[in-house]
């Protein structure tokens, strides 16, 4: 375990504005607040809040983080209360580990409350400060890291599964690289023990092989560039077992297959110099075609900057390389917390926080209201998709997912244009809504006060803020209309491919909405499909309306071929309207 000592050495070799008494008041704190816990290993339960404080110094943080990191379990697991760390630390500090608590809270409600719902509250904690999210992925990365100790398998399941789908995405999604890549990799250790053995034992094999290969390769390179008076820092960078894996997974291919298990990353003194040396690799070696990526130009949405290529290389091996700036590698890494200068103080100025507006985003989506399951969805959409860049006819840029809409476009500047959105015109073009925006498009919204956004919208639209926008509007305006109480039944007709379990998959749609289904008949058997009808009860119509969004989602070729009261007109008339769009 690092001692104060060490740890207020590490904080001042890159913050000499911090103030070392702060952090030794805080280490004593929390030491003699756990002085009678123990950690399931046995061992002190110090080690573990020393353990997150040492993480956040890896990133560099300030000391506010860096005491909240020490301070994190006194109010939830201690005598301690908010109003004494206010007393000792202050406001920033104290409400810093408040946040921090009532993430932890939820935790221990996850059995009781449903994914999405645990996802929905973690946002509103973080949202005020997005220091408790970092302290919040500090602490999961120490307990995944020492979650073999824990006896419960029950607990560690429920964690490894919690920790791969929703902390490393937002990890991912700020930019730590490094830290998303370890959530990840301890996570498939609990989940598919057996895989990740097998990956790494062929890895070890591959590696003693092909060791002498990979700093053969690096020299080569390292030659080229030298030769070109282009300096750089060239390393290898080995993927880890759970990313080989995923990949084996999503291309179907074995481990022998694959053609960078390890790739070299190119570290340039600027901008220029990454263009230079992709240049020269470009004229020395066979390029792969498709698998070029510039994310200098295009960064991803979560500001990820670096050239990638794939080569026909040195020993006519495949390889990759990742050619990137100091400042680029330095976020690859750190993400977030890079942005993090300590110059004249080490306040960290709120204009910085510009880049990081999609956690406003998922606030406003969630504060929409909604489904859970809906905002949860949407919002992963948001994580983990690529971006394109369009232009307003002003000449404003506007970052959007790949394949995003032009409704996607209207959403996102401003909810009213969205909702009155009747048309749209793309570089100049009369173009559908539905169409898929490409990088530099310019686009202009055609809008009418007598329009009002269409449920078809739904499964064009890419992003969470359009579709949880689309979703609010049509249940206010369902609300207005008489209510509906009394349970009423509707059949459908929908064409089921022959896949195993889309029978169920079906079924369990309905059931989700709160639908009965009265009886199933299969009314005719095709090559590649089977009719079914399927009688049901329906006990409200807001139900019912989200049950025909997502059969379109999925893709169903489906009828909604009859209602037997006629008195219930007004959803007949809804239902036309619904397959007319």
């Amino acid at each position: 375990m690092i001692n104060n000592e060490e740890l207020i050495k590490k904080v001042r070799s890159y913050n000499k504005f911090f103030n070392p008494t702060i952090l030794s008041k805080a280490y004593k704190f929390a030491l003699d607040a756990h002085k009678h816990q123990k950690r399931d290993a046995g061992e002190p339960y110090i080690i573990h809040p020393v353990a997150v404080a040492d993480i956040l110094t890896e990133l560099k943080l300030d000391s506010a983080t860096i005491t909240t990191g020490l301070l994190h379990d006194t109010i939830e697991d201690t005598k301690v209360t908010y109003d004494s760390v206010k007393k000792e630390f202050g406001k920033e500090v104290a409400d810093l580990v408040e946040g921090v608590t009532k993430i932890s809270a939820l935790e221990e409600q996850a059995l009781d409350n449903s994914k999405a719902e645990n996802f929905r509250k973690l946002i509103l904690a973080t949202s005020k400060d997005i220091r408790v999210l970092l302290v919040k992925l500090a602490d999961r990365l120490h307990n995944m890291r020492t979650i073999e100790s824990a006896k419960d398998e029950t607990k560690k399941i429920r964690k490894a599964k919690e920790t791969m789908e929703i902390y490393a995405p937002l990890a991912d999604r700020m930019g730590m690289n490094r830290i998303r890549d370890e959530l990840e990799d301890l996570s498939f250790s609990i989940l598919n023990r057996d895989a990740r053995k097998l990956i790494l034992d062929r890895l070890s094999l591959i590696k003693n092989k092909k060791e002498d290969t990979f700093k053969k390769i690096s020299d080569e390179l390292s030659n080229i560039l030298k030769s070109n008076k282009i300096e750089a820092e060239i390393t290898g960078r080995e993927k880890t077992p759970f990313s080989i894996w995923r990949k084996m997974q999503s291309k179907r291919i074995s481990l022998e297959q694959l053609t960078d298990i390890v790739g070299f990353r190119v570290i340039v003194q600027s901008v220029d110099d990454c263009y230079k040396s992709l240049g020269v690799f470009h004229n020395k070696y066979s390029a792969i075609p498709g698998k070029f990526k510039d994310y200098i130009s295009t960064p991803k949405i979560n500001q990820y900057k670096s050239i990638h290529s794939s080569l026909i290389g040195p020993m006519k091996k495949r390889i990759e390389i990742q050619i990137r700036t100091k400042p680029m590698h330095e976020f690859a890494e750190r993400g977030i917390a890079s942005h993090w200068k300590y110059k004249s103080s080490e306040k960290f100025s709120e204009l910085s926080w510009k880049e990081y507006d999609w956690l406003r985003d998922l606030v406003e989506i969630i504060e929409k209201g909604g489904s859970p399951e809906h905002y949860f969805e949407f919002t992963k959409l948001q994580m983990f998709q690529d971006n394109v860049f369009c232009f307003t006819p002003k000449g404003a840029v506007i970052k959007l997912p790949k394949d995003a809409t032009p409704i996607d476009f209207a959403y996102a500047v401003h909810t009213k244009i969205g909702d009155t959105a009747i048309g749209c015109e793309i570089n100049g073009q009369s173009s559908a809504l539905q169409s898929k925006i490409n990088n530099g498009d310019m686009i202009k919204i055609i809008t009418s006060k007598k329009i009002s956004p269409s449920l078809h919208w739904l499964s064009s639209s890419k992003t969470g803020k359009a579709r949880a926008s689309i979703r609010k509007h049509w249940q206010g305006k369902l609300l207005k209309k008489e209510e509906i109480s009394k349970e009423y039944t509707s059949t459908l007709s929908i064409n089921l491919p022959h896949k195993p379990g889309i029978l169920g998959k079906v079924s369990t749609l309905i059931g989700l909405n709160e639908a009965n289904i009265i009886n199933v008949e299969l009314k005719k058997r095709g090559k590649e499909y089977l009719k079914f009808l399927f009688d049901i009860q329906i006990k409200d119509l807001k139900n019912f309306t989200n049950l025909i969004s997502q059969l379109k989602q999925e893709d169903l070729k489906f009828e909604v071929i009859r209602h037997k009261k006629k008195k219930y007109a007004f959803i007949q008339r809804f239902i036309k309207n619904f397959k007319r769009n």
